[in-house]
Formats: structure tokens, C-alpha cells, sequence
């Protein structure tokens, strides 16, 4: 055979296919690539060689090796290793082995007598029966439901697990630690060692040199994303110095040719000058083109630049005419009389403008330096910490199969996995090949082993992640005359698969062309890349819209600009998205009304959305034709495997959202949030915000709230919270189409972010760690491939149609595809660095000098790669595909323009006529001008919604079970307020702390309806100005302020109020004060303050007579530590006790049975909690004391008995005393012998604390009865009693 023959592939029947040695299946789309694997696969456990009992000696005879196979040995499914290139595929392809490993289970189950005849080819699993024997079916079907069984202990995986499997198993063998760190995101890592360069090279640069570095790089983060590209291929860039001789260099070259381009002018310029004065003298050129004044202004500009050593630049805009008009074609333009003067200067001055466009700089030198310095110490970090990447399981695994110890290493696995088939094989890179050519030597064709590489080279498209075509060449070469293929597409239909086989073979057969994929080289040479039309299975259904079959291939085209320039990009995407939508909104009008979908043998089915798929390149093609699609009422999805989830709009609104969580009290930050968007709040409510104290602190305390969920719970439950608070998902989804464009995208983009920030919270560290994290995770350009776990994931499971980028749709098959933009592409370009080519040995090259033979390479090798992607987008469809052509710039350099034209120029009025020579003779193929966008809307149809009946709960509902506090209960009127109090079941939840308390009191606080007048709040903006005798009546109002005066009353009594008492300077509490003031703005307040709480701890405070007999006054600043305890907490047990009859309790025995706001209905059930704010002992009775700010008016005589009374019931503080009260009773009965309510328990003492001046001294003292105590020890107590009797 001629090398030629070598390269042919052999049709592959499965059960003939041998099983040793090397060999490379090419199977193009849709021919069954996933079934062969698994037919594979079947034999390999059963041992089946291949060779079947009709074909006898004189078959084997002309083959040694197969005769050696005949009767190889059956495997189990940890000796045979498959290896695909994602975690997805690898779980399909489990599956489907699984699967066809238990159907061939059942084949071989079947009794001889049972088995019906059937011809030869018609089912695989019958014909593999027939070659064993019927006594041996019954072990045949063991061995394959073991297989089945272990299955998930198989060695099917990815290529990084596998190579980490095998560094770790065999970590002697491979010379590696048996415990290393696999770090999944090495982002970090790599911009510390970034900066570290930074910090060794640059920081140390004179300020010339950093101002040119800074013009350059910014920062360590800008050198970060400018040397990203380049790190893995740091070792094909040459050596460069470091930076501070790059730049000297540099610089001396620069100054250099800038010396050689001053040369001629220094020394003819006054000669030039004159030349072209002599000659405007003669009226020898046309002087309005070159007048006096632009003449001695050029030549002014000219010599001031050559004579100054220091002028870089002559002053000249680049589009200045004096660039062309002192050339000599310049000057020959203007030319009248003669021939125009020739001298060096206007010689030079045709190539000044670009040689000071492009002076030496040390840019590219700096980054090569910058890349292999920063590739090397990232690898020595890696070492270091014991660590690696997802890069490095393959070049470890590579490295230690180089080693001298490599051999032994490559015979275990070898003995491990005798066989391995390798999925996706065009996908592969260098480095994987090196890998696998190691360990089972291709190219020797082992016998003792079978390796299997499967893959489609037309299918290649994944450069962008590493693959390499050129490495596949090189393996497909290895395995010369062991060449397989399938060709026979069982997912189209006969028409479909013949309009793809056109346009390629069109392609493949023009002579002036490089064949269908550009690897055709000159005449005679061998093309690497052979376009191989396919066979078509076919389909027993077809495509049909109002009564007539649709062409397979429709190619619209759309006509060129009248001006005869090519058509832009916006008007490109805008016409053929609207043409394109335009037509699906026919075809579902007509599936809804029957006269469109798939007629079959069962009938027709009607088209529905979900039979259709776009593919796109991008998301700016994605956004054109769903918003097309959404204007004529089409809910579409989009899918792309690029796009980060990180770097959508959700991201930063979500970013706005962790920081007012996390800091509550900052204003700003919350006002951030609630002004965005997704949260849906109305300019009205935002402006009210601000003139609304007690709607703002009510925001204030939510977001508190959800900060302590965060803490408790996590981010993902806080996160939910407010979205369900904000009634974001019943906004999001409620919308319609055209308006909900992006409503379930955004759902489920923040849907998606709040899973990942709770994962990455197990990592952190805090609240502001993980904003950190967030942050960095948006700035991070690369995000988008951070694996698929960042990859926006499909928004609705709704049959919608589906908008899909044809790196996502590669594997994927849909019955209706539309390419609209097939001719939009992006050529190579100058900035595009580094450019990537292969050499005539098919060897990656990097650089990034943008020399234009560079350029012409690498866009050639764009247009191979785009050219692949054009055929899966085109053997996507099982019936129709709709392709969008469009006279845009270049469009020859468009994958489909070169299909239509080989690579030549494409005129615009043309098109028909190039499109029509590429249908050729090919009737499955329809050529039309787009047509006219019209304004038809798809109004789905379905069955009605019907409304049935409520649904019963059949179990019992327990009663729930709760931790309730005072400030969990809700009078009526309280109640009623639902703003203020959140939702009414979040509301009775008992607070976490005991600030959370104090300020959801306050805030629930409100004055007696007789008082509300004279207690109304004044104007926010208005100064409080307070008398001089009563300092404390000026001081702010509302929650805030309140939480404020018992955080600094719980700061006094943590001291020690003998303590601070005894203070003669006062120097900790007023800096107590101070600080705590400073950060709200009260400053002016301090003194104030320091001076009032200095009387208050001071003052003798009169308590009432106890049984008759008068009690000395108590001081504060007099009690030690021993005989008091601040912010006591108590928690009590209690069991289904109704509020109202708790409230009943409370009313009639206390206050005199005095008219106040009846509670609430409700049931506590679970624990009541509550935090009092003082303890204290006096005189041997224990008191409860509460801290009231409470502004009952604006002078000491407001602060009288009834006044106080009269809050004390509004408020339900009795309710409350009595509560605290009852803990201490109980606290006191577990912990004294002898105790006696009446003996031992002085009663409540409450606070106001703005009334210590007052003859009242701002007290409200009182002692329930036994009676009362007692009642309520026995409600709390009688269910307990009741269930322990029982």
C-alpha cells in the first residue's frame, strides 16, 4: 500500500473492529459515536475478539496478531479506562454503557427456542449472540450484569481525573507527594506571584523608566491580565532581559533610529526648502496645494524637530496632509511644469509618519520576561505549598512518565488498563497526546494492549481552551493503515444530510481552493483533513409546513448598501435576526393552528418552540435575535459555555446587596441597595426614605436582620429572605415577554450567585471576606472560564426555544436550527497578542511581534477553526436549517463566504448568483433573499387553567413551636401595622440579641393617643434646642437614639457604677462617650451627656414603701458589682398559652385594672426569652430595673405619675414587668431555700430616663401581687402538668 492508502479509513462494523494494538476512529455527527463506545465496550467484557466462527482458518492465517486475539480474555470495567474531556459527558457516557451493557444482559437471557430469526445487520446485539454458543449465553449474561453492577467503579472519567488518579495510586512510581492540595481557582495565587514581579522588577525602576511602564501597566493587575494568555506558554517565548535593561535598551534604540531619521533633515532641510521656494518662484505647481504659509510651517515644524535632540516628534497630526504632500508622489500630484525635485528629504518623508509610529519600546520584551519569570515561580509556589492545578495532573503525569523511571511507570498502567478509549479525541493537546503515546506507544502498534482514539477532526473547535488539531494530525498519522470511520448519520434526514455534503464537498473539490478545511496543500500533496461526505440513515418522519415539505438548507441573503459599500455589522444582525424571527413566528402560528410540524407514521405533531435552536457565536448575537424574537411575543433561553455568571448585571446589584447586609447602620450603603433595580422600589418610596424617620429605621432594622441571618445561617438563607421580602421572584417571573426578557435570566442568575457565595463562605472567613471574594471573582477577566460551575446556567426547563452558542450546541441535535449570522466573524488582528500559528510540522509558535506574515497565519488558522465550527452548526439540524448570508466587510473571510467563494472577493450584487453556484445541482438546498420582517406576533395557545379544589392537609398540623419575647407581642393595634412590623410572623420571632431587643421595643413605641399632639416629632431638620436646666428633653428622638442611651446605661453598669461614680475627671466615660457620639454625628452632645449621666448614677432614687414601711432612697453609683447584675438573660418554658388569657391575667392585677390595648390573639408555644436591663438588691429585696428614653414632652413637668402611667399602658411595659418579674420568680425559687415572693421580691422599677430631673425622678415603680405571679406560674406550668399526668 502507498502511503496515501495508509490514510484511508475503513468503514467500521462493530463486531469486526479489532479490539489490539492502535487504531482511530473518525466518526462524523451524528453516525452514532456514543453507541459504538458502548457496542465496544460489550465486547470487551465478553472477550469477543471479533473474528467470527464462519470466517475459520483461512482468515486468521493473513493475520498473526488477530490469530494471537482470537480468544482473548474478557475485562472487567476497571480494566478498561475511557477517557472524555468534560464531567458531564463522562456521566452520559456511564450511563449509556450502563444501559447497553443490561440490554445485552437480556439478549443473552433469552432461551434458543425464543429467538426469532433476523437477517444479518439488522441488530448488533442479535448477531453477537450468534457467534457464542447457546450453552454459553447464560455466562455471557452473568458477566455482563456484573459489569453492569460495577459500573461505578469503572475507569471511565476525565482526562485530569485520571491523571490525578494516577499520580495519587502511584505516587513512588511518579515521584510525587502523596498528599498535595488540587486547587480548583489558582487566581490568587497567581496575582501574588504577579505581584511579587512587581515588586522585584518594577518597584525599583527610576522615574523615567516608570513612567514608561506605567503607560503600559497600571498596576500589578493590569500585567496580571496582559501576561494571562501567555503563561502557558511561557517556555515557546524567547528569553528577554529584565525590565530595566529592556527599557535602557530600548531607549538607546529608539534614540538611535530617531537620530537616523533626523539625519537628512538636518542636513538638507534648508536645501529642500529652497528647492520647493524656486519652484513656487516658477509657478511650477499648483500653489493653493502647497501655499507659503503651510510651506514654512511644515518646514518650521521639520527643522525645529531635527535640530532638538530632545523632540521625538515633529508636532504633526496623523492626518495631516504635509505626510503625503512633501513625497515625491505628493509633490508629482501638484506638479504643473516639468518633473518635481528629487532630494532626501522628500524621500524620507514617505516613510517618517510610520517609523515614528513604530520606535523600539521594551513592551514585549517586558512581558516575555514578566511571563517566564512569573510561569517559573508559580511553579516553584505550587511546589511549595503542595499544591496544583488543573494543568498540572497532565504535565506532572507527562513529566513523570520522562523521568528514567517513566518506563516501569507506563508498564503499570499499562498492566492496569490494558485498554483505553479515548472520547473526543480532536479535542486533545500536545501534552495529552505525549501522555498517552507514553504509556501505549502509538505508533508501535503494542498487540499486548488496545488503545482507541474516537473523534471527529471537523468537529475540532475548542482552540480556545488549548485543543489542538495538529496534534490530532499527528496521532491520525501515528495510526496510519489502522483508520476507521463512521459515516452513516442516523440524526438527519436524507435531504439534510446531502445540503451539508454540498456545501462542504463544494468546498472540497474547487481546484483554487485549500479543500473544505484549508489543510489541502499545493498540487499533489496529500490533504490532512479530507472532507468525506456522509451516508444518511434517514428519518421515518418529515418536515412539513401548510401541506408542503420545507427544504432542508435555506440560504437567505441579504442585498448590499446602495452606495455599494459592504453592509455593517448592526444593520447585518438587525435584518436577519428580524427575518429570522419573523419566520419561526409563521412556523409556531402554523404548528399551533396543525399545519406545521413532523408527519410520521403516527400522524402529525405539531411544531412547538421548543423544536427550534439559534446558534450563535457571542452574546451580542444572542441579545439581537431574542430581542427580535421577543418583540413578536417568543420566550426564548440562552445557553453559552463562555459566559460567567459573575460578570452579569445580578453580580453587581448582588454586590450592593452583601454590603448594606453586612454594614446596616452605614446609610449609604443600604440606600445603594434598596435604589436598585431587581429590588423594585419606586422613586416615591425611595424619596420617603428620607423624610420618613420611622419608615427608614424600619429598612435599618431589616437589613440587620438579615445580617444576623447571615451570620446564623449563611448566605444562601439570607439571600433568599430578601428576595422573597422584596416579592423579587413573583415580579421577575410575573412578567411577559417582551418585557421579562431577561426576568428568568436574572432569577436564575441570582439564584445561582447566592449557591456559589455559599459555597465559598466555607472558606471564609466574615461577612467583608467574602464581599472581598465577590469582588474579585467580577474583576477577574478569566472568570468565564473558570470551569462550569460559573457558567450560566439555562433559566427555564419550559419548552421555549432555545438561543445556544455552537461551542454549547457541539453534542447537542435540535429539529429546527437557524444561523443567522453564519457570516460574522473577527478576523487576526495587530493588538490581538499573542498570536498562535503552527509551523510546517504542525508545532505551536507563539509571538508578539505582529509581523504580517504572523498575521496571515494565524487568521488562516481562524478560518480553519471557523470553518469547523460552521459544520456542527450545520449537522446540528435533524430536519431544516435556516442560514443567514450577508455582504459584510470580508466576508470572503467568513467561514460560509468561503465555502461560497474559496477565499475570493465576494461582490455584493453577486451574492445570488455565488449562492446559487454553491447549491449547484443540490434540490435539497433553497437560495432566497431574506425576507421582509413582518409584525406577526405568536400568541401560544394551550389549555385553559382550571381552577380546582383547595387541596387538604390529611396529618394533624402540629402546633408550631416558637421562641417568643415581649417584643414578639403584638397588641391589636400593633398588629395592624404590617410595615412596621415586617411580616407578622418574622415579627413575632424573638430577637437574637439583646440590642435587637431594646431597639424593636423602640421602634414599636408610640404615645398615648391623648398625648400625640403634644408629643408630635418636629421637623427633622429643625435644631433640638432643650432648656439649660433639663439638657436631656432636647436630646434626638426614635430608636436609634434609644439604643443609644441603654447602649451607654450597659456600658456604666459593666464598669461598675461605683466605679465610674467614683471617677473624678470623668476621663472614661466621656471618652466612652465621645467615640460612641462621633460616629453620629453628635458631638455636640458629649458633655451633655457625660454630665447627665454623672447625676443619674449619682441621684437617690425614692422607691416606694414596702408593706408600710418607708425604703431608703437607692443610689446607683453606690451599689457594688456583687449586689447587681446588668443584661440578665432568662429563658422560661411554655406550653400553648393563649395571649389573651395571659393578657386578661395581666389587666385585672395591675394598674387598678386600668383600660389598655388588649394583646393580639396568638399561642406561645416553645420558649419566651427576654433580656432585663438590671438586677440589683436593696435592703435584701430583689428589683427589677428597665431604661426608658421615652420622650413624654418637652420640660421635667412632663414627666409626672400619670403621664407615665399613662405610657406604661399604652406601651404595655406593665406586661412586660410582670414578665420579668415572673423569670425572676422563678430564678429565685430554684435558687433560695427560704424565698417568699412577699419577702424577697421589692417589685419593678422603670426608668424614663429624659425625666430624672422631675419631682417624679422620672420613676415608675410598681409590685404585682402574689396573686398574679402565682396565676402565671401556674398557666406556664399547667400543660406541663397535664402531659406528665397522663
Amino acid at each position: 500500500m502507498t502511503p496515501a492508502d495508509d490514510m484511508i479509513a475503513d468503514v467500521l462494523e462493530p463486531l469486526r473492529f479489532p479490539l489490539y494494538g492502535s487504531r482511530l476512529i473518525e466518526a462524523s455527527a451524528g453516525t452514532g459515536k456514543t453507541f459504538t463506545i458502548a457496542m465496544l465496550y460489550v465486547r470487551l467484557v465478553l472477550g469477543h475478539s471479533g473474528q467470527s466462527a464462519g470466517q475459520g482458518d483461512e482468515a486468521l492465517e493473513h493475520d498473526e496478531t488477530a490469530q494471537a486475539h482470537e480468544g482473548m480474555r474478557p475485562l472487567t470495567p476497571p480494566e478498561i479506562l475511557v477517557v472524555t474531556f468534560t464531567d458531564a459527558a463522562t456521566k452520559e457516557l456511564r450511563e449509556r454503557i450502563r444501559a447497553r451493557l443490561i440490554e445485552a444482559a437480556e439478549y443473552f437471557h433469552a432461551l434458543p427456542e425464543d429467538v426469532p430469526l433476523r437477517s444479518p445487520g439488522e441488530d448488533l446485539l442479535y448477531d453477537l449472540r450468534e457467534e457464542y454458543a447457546p450453552e454459553r449465553w447464560p455466562a455471557c449474561a452473568r458477566r455482563l450484569q456484573l459489569a453492569a453492577e460495577w459500573m461505578d467503579e469503572a475507569a471511565v472519567s476525565t482526562i485530569h481525573g485520571w491523571c490525578n488518579r494516577m499520580l495519587s495510586e502511584h505516587a513512588f512510581d511518579s515521584d510525587s507527594l502523596f498528599s498535595q492540595t488540587l486547587e480548583t481557582d489558582q487566581t490568587e495565587l497567581r496575582a501574588e506571584v504577579v505581584r511579587d514581579y512587581w515588586r522585584t522588577f518594577m518597584a525599583p525602576l527610576d522615574a523615567q523608566s516608570a513612567k514608561e511602564v506605567r503607560a503600559w501597566f497600571g498596576s500589578p493587575d493590569d500585567l496580571h491580565g496582559a501576561i494571562r494568555g501567555l503563561l502557558a506558554h511561557a517556555d515557546l517565548l524567547p528569553d528577554a532581559p529584565a525590565p530595566e535593561a529592556a527599557l535602557l535598551d530600548a531607549r538607546t534604540r529608539a534614540q538611535e533610529a530617531l537620530e537616523a531619521l533626523k539625519a537628512p533633515w538636518r542636513a538638507g532641510i534648508d536645501e529642500a526648502q529652497g528647492l520647493i521656494a524656486a519652484a513656487r518662484e516658477k509657478k511650477q505647481f499648483d500653489a493653493k496645494k502647497l501655499n507659503t504659509r503651510h510651506s514654512e510651517t511644515w518646514f518650521g515644524k521639520l527643522r525645529e524637530w531635527a535640530n532638538d535632540p530632545q523632540s521625538a516628534h515633529p508636532g504633526f497630526k496623523d492626518d495631516a496632509a504635509v505626510w503625503t504632500r512633501l513625497t515625491p508622489a505628493g509633490l508629482a500630484e501638484i506638479w504643473k511644469d516639468g518633473t518635481p525635485p528629487a532630494h532626501a528629504c522628500f524621500t524620507a518623508m514617505e516613510t517618517l509618519r510610520e517609523a515614528l509610529a513604530t520606535r523600539p519600546e521594551a513592551k514585549l520584551p517586558i512581558l516575555c520576561h514578566a511571563a517566564r519569570w512569573v510561569a517559573q515561580r508559580f511553579e516553584q509556589e505550587e511546589a511549595r505549598r503542595s499544591q496544583m492545578g488543573f494543568d498540572d495532573l497532565l504535565t506532572r503525569l507527562l513529566a513523570a512518565l520522562k523521568k528514567p523511571n517513566g518506563p516501569r511507570l507506563a508498564e503499570i498502567i499499562r498492566k492496569q488498563y490494558p485498554v483505553a478509549l479515548i472520547d473526543e479525541f480532536q479535542d486533545t493537546d500536545p501534552v495529552q497526546y505525549q501522555i498517552f503515546d507514553a504509556v501505549y506507544d502509538i505508533e508501535a502498534n503494542r498487540s499486548e494492549t488496545a488503545i482507541i482514539l474516537i473523534g471527529d477532526p471537523k468537529q475540532a473547535i475548542y482552540a480556545f481552551r488549548g485543543a489542538d488539531i495538529y496534534t490530532y494530525l499527528r496521532a491520525r498519522r501515528a495510526c496510519a493503515g489502522r483508520l476507521y470511520t463512521l459515516k452513516k448519520n442516523f440524526r438527519s434526514t436524507r435531504a439534510m444530510v446531502d445540503a451539508v455534503n454540498r456545501c462542504f464537498e463544494a468546498a472540497e473539490l474547487r481546484p483554487e481552493g485549500s479543500g473544505a478545511f484549508l489543510f489541502r496543500g499545493a498540487q499533489g500533496e496529500t490533504n490532512a483533513l479530507p472532507f468525506v461526505a456522509a451516508d444518511a440513515h434517514g428519518r421515518a418522519d418529515e418536515l412539513e409546513a401548510a401541506g408542503h415539505a420545507l427544504a432542508a438548507l435555506n440560504v437567505w441573503w441579504l442585498p448590499g448598501m446602495e452606495d455599494g459599500k459592504p453592509l455593517s455589522k448592526t444593520a447585518y444582525f438587525a435584518s436577519m435576526a428580524a427575518s429570522c424571527a419573523t419566520e419561526m413566528v409563521r412556523l409556531l402560528n402554523l404548528g399551533q393552528a396543525q399545519a406545521a410540524g413532523f408527519e410520521g407514521e403516527h400522524g402529525l405533531r405539531p411544531l412547538r418552540p421548543a423544536d427550534m435552536a439559534v446558534l450563535v457565536n457571542n452574546r451580542d448575537e444572542a441579545r439581537a435575535i431574542r430581542e427580535a424574537l421577543a418583540q413578536r411575543g417568543v420566550r426564548s433561553v440562552y445557553l453559552s459555555d463562555r459566559d460567567s455568571v459573575y460578570q452579569t448585571p445580578q453580580a453587581e446589584e448582588l454586590r450592593y446587596w452583601l454590603g448594606a447586609c453586612a454594614e446596616p447602620d452605614d446609610g449609604r450603603l443600604v440606600r445603594s441597595a434598596l435604589a436598585t433595580a431587581t429590588l423594585g422600589l419606586t422613586w416615591s418610596e425611595l424619596d420617603a426614605l428620607g423624610r420618613d424617620e420611622i419608615a427608614w429605621e424600619a429598612r435599618v432594622l431589616q437589613f440587620r436582620g438579615y445580617r444576623e441571618v447571615w451570620r446564623k445561617k449563611g448566605v444562601l438563607p439570607m439571600l433568599r429572605r430578601l428576595l422573597n421580602d422584596f416579592h423579587v421572584p413573583q415580579r421577575l417571573l410575573g412578567q411577559g415577554a417582551a418585557a421579562g426578557l431577561n426576568g428568568e435570566r436574572a432569577l436564575t442568575n441570582l439564584l445561582h450567585l447566592a449557591e456559589l457565595l455559599q459555597q465559598a463562605s466555607t472558606q471564609l472567613d466574615g461577612e467583608h471576606a467574602l464581599i472581598r471574594y465577590l469582588d474579585e471573582q467580577r474583576d477577574d477577566e478569566s472568570a468565564g472560564g473558570g470551569g462550569d460551575a460559573r457558567q450560566l446556567r439555562l433559566e427555564s426547563d419550559a419548552g421555549l426555544v432555545q438561543v445556544v452558542t455552537i461551542h454549547k450546541s457541539k453534542g447537542l441535535e435540535y429539529p429546527l436550527v437557524f444561523l443567522p449570522f453564519a457570516c460574522a466573524h473577527r478576523a487576526v488582528k495587530a493588538d490581538d497578542v499573542p498570536f498562535k500559528w503552527h509551523d510546517e510540522d504542525g508545532d505551536l509558535r507563539v509571538t508578539l511581534e505582529a509581523d504580517p506574515r504572523v498575521l496571515e497565519q494565524a487568521d488562516r488558522e481562524r478560518l480553519g477553526e471557523d470553518l469547523r465550527k460552521l459544520y456542527v452548526a450545520l449537522t446540528r439540524a435533524r430536519y431544516a436549517t435556516w442560514i443567514g448570508y450577508a455582504p459584510v466587510q470580508s466576508v470572503e473571510s467568513s467561514a460560509f463566504g468561503y465555502l461560497a467563494g474559496g477565499g475570493a472577493a465576494l461582490p455584493a450584487e453577486q451574492s445570488a448568483t455565488l449562492l446559487e453556484t454553491l447549491r449547484g445541482s443540490c434540490a435539497d438546498i433553497a437560495v432566497a433573499q431574506a425576507p421582509e420582517p413582518g409584525s406577526e406576533v405568536f400568541a401560544q395557545q394551550g389549555p385553559g387553567a382550571v381552577r380546582g379544589r383547595a387541596r387538604t392537609f390529611p396529618r394533624r398540623a402540629r402546633i408550631p413551636w416558637w421562641i417568643a419575647s415581649y417584643s414578639s407581642l403584638k397588641t391589636v393595634e400593633g398588629a395592624q401595622d404590617a410595615y412596621a412590623a415586617h411580616a407578622q410572623e418574622e415579627a413575632r420571632l424573638a430577637p437574637d440579641t439583646r440590642g435587637e431587643d431594646v431597639f424593636l421595643e423602640l421602634l414599636g413605641a408610640s404615645a398615648p393617643a391623648d398625648d400625640d399632639a403634644a408629643l408630635a416629632i418636629p421637623d427633622a431638620n429643625a435644631i433640638a434646642i432643650a432648656p439649660a436646666d433639663a439638657p436631656m428633653h432636647g436630646f434626638p428622638r426614635g430608636a436609634d437614639a434609644g439604643s443609644f442611651l441603654h447602649e451607654l446605661m450597659e456600658w456604666v453598669a459593666n464598669e461598675g457604677f461605683a466605679e465610674i461614680g467614683q471617677d473624678k475627671d470623668s476621663v472614661r466615660l466621656r471618652d466612652m462617650i465621645a467615640r460612641r457620639c462621633s460616629v453620629r454625628g453628635w458631638d455636640r452632645w458629649i458633655d451633655t451627656l457625660t454630665q447627665w449621666m454623672l447625676e443619674f448614677i449619682s441621684m437617690p432614687m425614692h422607691l416606694p414603701a414596702f408593706d408600710g414601711e418607708a425604703v431608703s432612697p437607692v443610689v446607683l453609683a453606690a451599689l457594688d458589682k456583687s449586689s447587681y447584675m446588668a443584661e440578665m438573660e432568662f429563658w422560661v418554658a411554655v406550653h400553648k398559652v393563649d395571649t389573651q388569657e395571659l393578657d386578661t391575667l395581666v389587666t385585672a392585677l395591675t394598674l387598678d385594672g386600668a383600660a389598655r390595648p388588649p394583646l393580639d390573639a396568638a399561642r406561645l408555644n416553645g420558649m419566651l426569652k427576654g433580656f432585663i436591663d438590671l438586677v440589683f438588691i436593696h435592703e435584701g429585696r430583689y428589683y427589677v430595673a428597665d431604661y426608658k428614653s421615652n420622650w413624654l414632652g418637652p420640660d421635667d413637668a412632663s414627666y409626672t405619675a400619670a403621664k407615665m402611667r399613662s405610657q406604661i399602658l399604652h406601651s404595655r411595659y406593665e406586661l412586660q414587668y410582670v414578665l420579668y418579674l415572673f423569670a425572676l420568680h422563678r430564678l429565685l425559687k430554684s435558687r433560695l431555700p427560704d424565698y417568699d415572693y412577699d419577702r424577697h421580691v421589692g417589685g419593678a422599677v422603670y426608668m424614663f430616663l429624659r425625666g430624672g430631673r422631675a419631682p417624679s425622678q422620672g420613676l415608675h415603680c410598681e409590685r404585682p401581687p402574689r396573686e398574679l405571679i402565682e396565676q402565671l406560674d401556674a398557666l406556664f406550668a399547667h400543660h406541663s402538668a397535664l402531659e406528665g399526668a397522663v
